[in-house]
């Protein structure tokens, strides 16, 4: 097969200056010692402002060839960043949002982010926010996304780490029981109109989450990231993830993503030649080839 596939990324975060600023603020920084310094301790570039970040992005992109990208407002609270770096690109750049369903606000928020600023994806992270799937304040946000067209949900579940706390010194206190795949089908169900999307094949949970896409037409998988969950079954190679993924729910629901998100690192080249090899070698047709690594993603959000 000759690997020509147009290449939409599904999966980037957006570490805006209001994400810095709120990992300082948990760390109980002074005004003094905010964002920046957080940057600084990381050796992460400053993002700047929005605009800024959503140009790095969108040049970033360019040098790599990669058409459009999702890209995710990494803490609760930080619609409006990505919001402006989708009015700025619309054409390139995705806009999806991370909200915490126990918030007083969070309905009105989750109405605000796809009706009035255009953001396509709602992503839960149940362990992180200790709300289950099955919660009515679940129920409530995904009714909203089911509203309005072409607006997906983004939904965490298996092994959950986020590199960025463990490096600062943050705790974690995420309770996995809450992201089982399995959990998510009563959703996906009841709202059969919305995408649902669970990153990194289930991150651990590959078995549930390809029943549950089995059963529930609606639910797409990504790729993204290194997938390192793989070594919590001895002999799980991704290639194996691959064919058996394909095998049981197709390639059209299966969304290429690399997982990127801070500068100077910038866009996970490795992480794309890597799975293009596999796919290359898997004998998947060049059909099924675009439609995972960008033909997926433009149908579920269409220009």
């Amino acid at each position: 097969m000759t690997f020509d596939a147009r290449i939409n990324d599904a999966h980037c975060h957006f570490f805006s200056p209001q994400f810095f600023t709120a990992l300082a603020r948990q760390r109980g920084r002074t005004p003094s010692q905010s964002g920046p310094d957080v940057c600084g301790e990381l050796q992460w570039d400053d993002p700047g402002t929005p605009e800024a970040l959503a140009d790095r992005w969108v040049a970033e992109l360019d040098a790599q060839d990669v058409a459009r990208a999702a890209i995710i407002a990494s803490v609760p609270g930080d619609e409006d960043s990505v919001a402006v770096a989708v009015g700025r690109h619309p054409s390139r750049l995705v806009g999806f949002f991370m909200v915490d369903p126990s918030a007083s606000d969070a309905v009105d928020r989750v109405r605000r982010a796809v009706t009035d600023l255009g953001l396509r994806g709602v992503c839960l992270f149940p362990a992180m926010h200790h709300v289950g799937l099955g919660d009515e304040r679940v129920t409530r946000l995904v009714e909203i996304a089911a509203s309005e067209p072409a607006t997906a949900v983004f939904v965490h579940c298996g092994v959950l780490s986020v590199g960025v706390r463990a490096k600062l010194g943050l705790p974690s206190r995420f309770d996995l029981r809450l992201g089982n795949p399995l959990d998510l089908s009563r959703l996906a169900l009841t709202f059969p109109s919305v995408p649902f999307i669970v990153p990194h094949f289930g991150a651990g949970m590959l078995r549930d989450a390809l029943i549950a896409s089995d059963v529930c037409k609606n639910i797409h998988l990504d790729t993204s990231s290194s997938n390192s969950w793989i070594r919590y079954t001895p002999g799980l190679t991704l290639e194996a993830v691959f064919k058996a993924t394909i095998s049981v729910i197709g390639a059209s629901r299966l969304l290429f993503g690399t997982d990127s998100s801070f500068f100077p690192r910038g866009w996970q080249r490795g992480v794309y030649e890597t799975q293009k090899t596999i796919v290359t070698g898997a004998g998947v047709s060049a059909a099924d080839a675009a439609l995972i690594f960008g033909g997926n993603f433009d149908r579920l959000f269409p220009l």
